[in-house]
């Protein structure tokens, strides 16, 4: 029997997973849709988000730019606590989904909202991060996690279900990996990426040049920290954000932040990775 929901807050982010679970939310719960995208870096994806949100079913679509708050409070944090998985992953990922998951909760309550919604696998880590910070924060919340409880199988069933109602998405049938951008890195995984023995295509990655094609002569900078925070390059200040902006154009340039690994997950799978990390290597 389906739980009686009036109104559920979605972890939206316009992609192929968060675009058809809108839809889907609206059609299981006949209940009303606020989606929630959380600004930690990931830029143009930004663009045109709202008029699809709303052309999709949502009611209203929060946009919340927790930039600052992401740098300051996590990934600085895990800098000075030398974070790292499998002495390699910088935890891009990981990091990122407390300080989405707290905003979240902070909507649902505004706007009086009885449910909240991800778009995490049954099969990941994601579910995990989000719901232990939804319950820490609202323990008598109730949490929808779509993939765990809906008809479709995998990414081609979502493709199919969006082009059937007009949903406009992305993700192809012939290259469906997904990705997850935010400031701190770019994570790559799924579809082509599941064969480990296939190299990733060279065409996915967005944010470094390949050792081939990066610049051949060294570069020196020099950074500044205060209390175990970097606040300086090259003698000129700058925010956590631009300061990690910039560093992730300099490691990029110059081939620095790549990592291809095969991860547990806390179920129990294992799981192809590929990242960007440039700005946080250096």
């Amino acid at each position: 029997m389906i739980k009686k929901i009036d109104k559920i807050v979605l972890a939206y982010s316009g992609g192929l997973d968060t675009s058809a679970m809108l839809l889907w939310l609206k059609e299981t719960y006949g209940c009303e849709v606020v989606c929630y995208c959380a600004d930690v870096g990931q830029g143009e994806e930004l663009a045109g988000l709202e008029e699809k949100a709303k052309a999709t079913g949502a009611s209203k679509l929060y946009v919340e730019d927790l930039r600052e708050e992401f740098v300051r409070d996590f990934v600085w944090t895990a800098v000075k606590a030398n974070a790292l998985y499998e002495g390699v992953y910088l935890l891009g990922t990981s990091l990122a989904r407390p300080v989405i998951a707290k905003r979240q909760i902070e909507i649902a309550q505004k706007e009086g909202a009885d449910a909240v919604a991800h778009g995490a696998t049954g099969k990941g880590n994601d579910q995990v991060r989000f719901e232990l910070t939804y319950y820490a924060l609202q323990p008598d919340i109730t949490v929808v996690a779509p993939w765990r409880h809906w008809e479709f199988k995998g990414r081609a069933d979502l493709i199919a279900y969006c082009q059937n109602h007009g949903i406009p998405v992305t993700a192809t049938a012939e290259k469906p990996y997904s990705m997850d951008r935010n400031l701190m890195h770019i994570s790559y995984e799924g579809g082509i990426l599941e064969d480990p023995w296939s190299a990733p295509p060279e065409d996915i990655f967005l944010l470094t040049k390949s050792l081939e094609k990066a610049a051949d002569k060294p570069q020196e900078i020099v950074l500044t920290f205060d209390k175990g925070e970097p606040v300086a390059i090259d003698g000129e200040k700058y925010g956590a954000v631009d300061l990690l902006t910039k560093l992730n154009f300099l490691g990029g340039e110059n081939g620095i932040g790549r990592v291809d690994l095969v991860e547990n997950r806390f179920v129990g799978m294992k799981s192809r990775g590929v990242y960007e990390t440039p700005g946080v290597t250096i």
